[in-house]
């Protein structure tokens, strides 16, 4: 602004020198030009916007010029008066503080949906006191509108537990079993009959079998109940489609120990969801990659591959831990990783031996 101020000051110097060297009748023409040249300035709309160096050299230039002649000015008076005074205020005086209070930092803002999210109950005045007792000052109208542009509803709005938390604790006493098929080499078809614990994903194989009938599926219904080691008396739901090989007999199994046999809509796979997804584990897994040849070297294969499904094979949804995880722990300075092949090295585990 400087170097642009001084340049115009040069600029209007030069001029002034050479108007000193002409007529006195050009330099009347020449201020009917400039006259004439305002006054149509003047007649068109919008406001003027001189820059800041226009400003401080018409403010100059005011103090130069006596007031009798200020009408010159595209500009009132007052306006020239006011940003000379924006001059004198730019150059004398601090920098003011922003008015308002304090800005809050990322991490108090952080905490507070986090005692939010982790408290459903918990309103902004509740979170506001815990926040006291932290050592941290803020108003509790703060803490609400930080809440509200979050987009986090009022406690009594969210206290009620989502779809996800009470599918969570139902699960514990959820079951859900399924069949599926595999064909042999000789393309003879044998169908497999599980049930799943949905709270641990833990998976057990019911039956296998290539004639399988009504009579056979209530069956091995009786012999899982008598090989349960306890696990079943906390089931409540039982889970399964609208196969016609589930007869009676099955349900009435699970009905003489207090499992109520949900059933499934018509066509919907995704309704009995987490037995159709170990279907699609275990034939990627396991069987789509060899051949079997007969029902007992499928339940050979399968017996393996479930004993390692529940022992060893990580679980998103269990935060990659097995159904089953083994309880010794080891050093890991005084231990190294081993290798174990399943089903002939198809699947390969890995563990710490010390």
């Amino acid at each position: 602004m400087f170097v642009s101020l001084l340049y115009l000051s040069l600029v209007r110097l030069g001029q002034l020198l050479l108007l000193r060297l002409r007529t006195d009748t050009s330099k009347d023409v020449e201020i009917l030009v400039l006259r004439h040249q305002l006054a149509v300035l003047r007649r068109q709309t919008g406001p003027m916007r001189p820059s800041p160096t226009d400003r401080a050299l018409l403010a100059v230039l005011s103090r130069l010029l006596p007031r009798i002649r200020w009408p010159a000015f595209v500009v009132t008076p007052a306006t020239l008066l006011r940003w000379h005074r924006d001059m004198v205020r730019r150059k004398w005086t601090y920098p003011r503080r922003r008015p308002g209070r304090p800005p809050i930092s990322n991490e108090i803002r952080a905490l507070i949906l986090r005692l939010a999210a982790e408290n459903p109950t918990w309103g902004h005045r509740r979170i506001h006191g815990e926040l006291v007792g932290l050592g941290y000052k803020l108003a509790p109208s703060t803490v609400w509108l930080i809440l509200k542009k979050a987009g986090v509803d009022p406690a009594p709005r969210r206290s009620g537990s989502t779809w996800k938390q009470f599918l969570t604790v139902q699960a514990k006493t959820m079951l859900a079993c399924d069949f599926f098929t595999v064909d042999t080499g000789f393309l003879k078809r044998i169908s497999v009959l599980f049930v799943i614990e949905v709270a641990t994903r833990r998976v057990h194989l019911v039956g296998v079998t290539a004639h399988p009938s009504g009579a056979w599926v209530a069956q091995r219904a009786r012999n899982l109940l008598l090989d349960a080691d306890g696990w079943i008396g906390q089931m409540t739901l039982l889970f399964r489609d609208r196969d016609s090989k589930f007869v009676a007999g099955f349900d009435a199994v699970f009905a003489s120990i207090g499992v109520r046999v949900v059933q499934t809509p018509p066509r919907a796979p995704v309704a009995n969801c987490y037995a159709e997804r170990w279907v699609g584990t275990v034939r990627r897994e396991c069987t789509d990659r060899m051949l079997i040849f007969s029902e007992r070297h499928l339940r050979t294969v399968l017996a393996e591959y479930v004993w390692h499904y529940n022992r060893h094979r990580p679980h998103r949804s269990l935060h990659q831990r097995p159904p089953n995880p083994r309880s010794e722990v080891i050093s890991l300075e005084q231990a190294y990783v081993a290798r174990r092949q399943v089903l002939g090295g198809l699947i390969n585990e890995y563990s710490q031996v010390a």
